[in-house]
């Protein structure tokens, strides 16, 4: 998959579906959390773990991490 080029269509919400290929690579599920990094005219994306979550002072409460949570929060 190193040279395989897939796409994805950008909603009128600005979303899009990473492709199931992508996802297994990087190994996310729904409710996990993605970076991006820009570096000149290419996007990276990876997979955002406790390891590599930099400086987040609120990284320890919990109290606010559900789904219900997640959804009510989207908008902001």
């Amino acid at each position: 998959m190193e040279n395989e080029s897939l796409t994805s269509k950008l909603t009128s919400k600005s979303q899009a579906v990473i492709p199931r290929a992508i996802r297994r690579k990087l190994g996310i599920e729904p409710g996990d959390r993605i970076r991006y990094r820009v570096r000149g005219e290419q996007v990276i994306i990876e997979k955002v773990t406790t390891r590599n979550v930099k400086d987040d002072p609120f990284i320890t409460f919990d109290e606010w991490a559900s789904a219900a949570d997640d959804t009510a929060f989207a908008d902001l």
